[in-house]
């Protein structure tokens, strides 16, 4: 029989990081809270409670509405291609290529850089005056995008203070995202393809399937699982983006490419608007927590299942 100091050990060793948890992230995400339902917007620290609203003056406010809807596009956009980009690089891979760990290194090399890096190295390359529009023009092109300093907005439907849609120049800021995550995305498909029975394949062509059809139907549905996984993670990348848009567009002409990670830091840490900036990040858990919960209650049912 074990010793009650034996039993005691585990909980010992697991108490720090208990603790640091319970206070680093829970106590300040409660500290958080609570400040967002106060008046502290100043630099000198004020408690009076004012209940919901700074949030009420976000969702009234242009720059927040805009936020959300680039988020909205952002996010759309970002997992979209990432995904689909991520499966062709390994289906090319998973075909074995000669070269396959050249090319594999060079897919995932972009996830060895900060989003940051990437910001600045693609805000070279979609600059209007450099970059990629210096190529179109030596082609002859008579006209050049703006990339990420377009303020077109299409279909442009209005809505509440602003013109729904999508910003074209969120569209350049995806594209430096995907560029960054796709290898990501790739080494998770490349792992699933590789976990596949090639008995399934082969079963498959005896019963006459063309190859097409064993993507379709054997292959897809055996990486399910990893396109949900995939789906929770890139989509929590980009409810808190922060890093590349700061680095590559900031908040745009008319916050185009504005974000709620640019404005809760300028909010706060530029205005001095401590109460505001903390209802947008309580905002921001929200958005991911609306994402990440529902997912990690269905694994734990599917587990206990």
């Amino acid at each position: 029989m074990m010793h009650k100091s034996e039993k005691a050990i585990p909980v010992l060793m697991l108490l720090p990081s208990a603790a640091a948890i319970a206070i680093f992230v829970y106590g300040f995400i409660s500290w958080t809270g609570y400040v967002s339902l106060t008046d502290w917007n100043t630099l000198v620290r004020t408690t009076g409670f004012v209940g919901l609203d700074n949030y009420a003056f976000l969702f009234r406010d242009f720059r927040f509405q805009s936020d959300l809807r680039n988020t909205l596009a952002f996010t759309a956009f970002f997992i979209g291609l990432t995904m689909l980009c991520g499966l062709f690089l390994a289906t090319v891979v998973d075909s074995k290529i000669k070269g396959e760990a050249f090319f594999r290194n060079v897919f995932l090399f972009p996830m060895a850089l900060s989003f940051i890096v990437t910001g600045v190295v693609w805000q070279w390359v979609l600059n209007p005056g450099t970059g990629v529009n210096l190529v179109l023009k030596s082609l002859g092109a008579s006209a050049v995008p703006k990339w990420y300093t377009s303020t077109a907005i299409l279909p442009k439907l209005s809505l509440g203070l602003i013109d729904f849609g999508l910003p074209l120049a969120v569209i350049a800021v995806v594209l430096a995202a995907v560029w960054q995550m796709s290898g990501f995305a790739m080494a998770m498909y490349l792992a699933g393809l590789r976990s596949i029975s090639d008995d399934l394949r082969e079963a498959a062509r005896i019963d006459g399937a063309t190859e097409n059809q064993i993507f379709r139907k054997v292959i897809l549905p055996q990486l399910k699982p990893i396109s949900m996984s995939l789906i929770i993670i890139l989509a929590h990348i980009s409810l808190k983006i922060f890093d590349l848009v700061y680095a590559m567009t900031g908040p745009g002409a008319m916050f185009v490419t504005d974000v709620p990670g640019v404005y809760m830091f300028e909010t706060t840490f530029r205005g001095n608007h401590y109460a505001q900036g903390s209802g947008i990040a309580m905002i921001m858990l929200l958005l991911v927590s609306l994402l990440i919960v529902p997912y990690l209650i269905s694994s734990f049912r599917k587990e206990r299942g």
